[in-house]
């Protein structure tokens, strides 16, 4: 299982594009994985014969494990270490077999038992036995406490009645609640006549849950909110948009959105308040050069925060296409983690949907994260002690304490706000 992003310590097996028994080659794609952010398909480094598959479609590996062994080439999968130990081969008969992945397989003494499920090293790797007499594998034991079901009362579909991890997941799909440190079993006591359907966690939801708890809990959070003028941003986008070249099917070359200038405007922020441009080390603050902007993408599940590295230097057409690249191939699961990992600020945005504000939780290790509400009519007094209507556009700031004071989080917010408001100074 090949490392899939600083943060990512497992990937589940989705789809296999070979056999075993196949030939394969250097570059052609092996397995699929998915992993609670994105998913990805996994080449062969080696040619040869796929002599061995030890994990199956819908089983979680860790990274480092050995998912599958290459034999060398013109060497029968009978010939792996899972069918004969490498003693009774003779002489330079077979190449030594090469783990996909990894540069050595984990040695084996028994039949591959299509049954075998995720092995870690600080479990017995042997099926273990329940006090009634049914065999269990490690992956549903740990799934097991992990949810704290008890086997003996897990009836399992493996061989000789053996409980393999889909039988843990059927006797309970859904994870204790997070939020309240209720079981499962005790929030569906409280709904025992009420109609409801069970969703089982995937992987994302599951990583959205932990993370966000985690951020509630160690963030000192506090929020600033701020009005703004959004007339002259809008003007200038459809004045943009109408000026777009056409091409030879009369479509526009571009069109803009207003989030697009609102990336704009947080990253030529983030470069005007420099240490605000930052993000919480533990021990230390890491200030950063450029503005690499998150901004936070809803999926299918979940959500995602792909990155608009260097968003300071680049044109707004830029950051619109580069935008709306990330987003499509997010909805995907095709981001790679270097796509949607770092970054020294965030964007959340729900205008679209008309919230006119919101308080959005920051993404660790960032400091900050600027939640943008829908553009609206609003009456203002005018100097004159007049009363015009204006495109007001609400915002709040979300700041980690730790790393950016009151008097730092609002500087950086006036700073936003003087560009939203006179956007060609974030363009120069």
């Amino acid at each position: 299982m090949p490392q899939l992003g600083e943060t990512v310590a497992e990937g589940k097996i989705v789809k296999w594009f070979k056999s075993a028994g196949d030939a394969v080659k250097p570059g052609d794609n092996l397995f699929e994985i998915e992993t609670d952010k994105t998913s990805m398909e996994v080449p062969a480094t080696s040619a040869g014969t796929l002599s061995e598959i030890r994990f199956g479609v819908g089983e979680v590996a860790k990274v480092g494990a050995v998912v599958a062994v290459i034999s060398g080439a013109g060497t029968s999968p009978s010939a792996s270490p899972a069918a004969a130990p490498a003693k009774a081969l003779p002489p330079r008969a077979a190449a030594a077999p090469v783990a996909a992945m990894q540069a050595a397989p984990t040695p084996r003494t028994t039949p591959l038992d299509p049954f075998r499920e995720v092995r870690t090293p600080e479990r017995n790797f042997g099926p273990a036995k329940l006090p009634g007499g049914a065999f269990t594998t490690p992956l549903a034991r740990r799934l097991a406490s992990e949810r704290g079901i008890d086997l003996s009362r897990v009836t399992g579909s493996g061989p000789h009645g053996r409980i393999v991890a889909s039988d843990v997941e059927r006797a309970a799909p859904a994870a204790p609640a997070l939020a309240t440190g209720a079981s499962a079993a005790q929030v569906k006591a409280l709904y025992t006549d009420t109609p409801y359907e069970e969703v089982p966690l995937d992987s994302m939801r599951r990583t959205i849950a932990k993370r966000l708890i985690e951020a509630k809990q160690t963030i000192p959070h506090f929020y600033l909110t701020a009005d703004m003028d959004a007339g002259r941003l809008i003007a200038m986008r459809e004045e943009a948009n109408a000026a777009a070249p056409k091409d030879k099917d009369d479509q526009p070359a571009f069109k803009l959105s207003l989030n697009d200038f609102i990336i704009k405007a947080w990253a030529a922020a983030l470069q005007r308040v420099p240490a605000a441009n930052a993000v919480w080390a533990e021990d230390r603050i890491l200030r950063f050069q450029h503005s690499d902007i998150g901004v936070a993408v809803a999926i299918e599940g979940g959500l995602i925060t792909p990155v608009i590295r260097n968003a300071e230097a680049k044109s707004l057409t830029a950051i619109s296409a580069e935008m709306r690249d990330l987003a499509e191939r997010a909805r995907v699961r095709k981001l790679k983690p270097n796509e949607y990992q770092g970054g020294a600020s965030a964007i959340s945005n729900l205008g679209m949907y008309g919230v006119r504000e919101f308080f959005a939780i920051i993404n660790p290790p960032h400091a900050t994260i600027l939640a943008v509400g829908a553009t609206r009519r609003a009456p203002i007094e005018t100097e004159d002690g007049a009363v015009k209507f204006i495109s007001q556009m609400t915002v709040t700031l979300s700041c980690d304490h730790r790393v950016v004071d009151g008097a730092l989080g609002g500087e950086l917010l006036a700073a936003f706000k003087s560009f939203v408001e006179k956007p060609v100074t974030a363009l120069v």
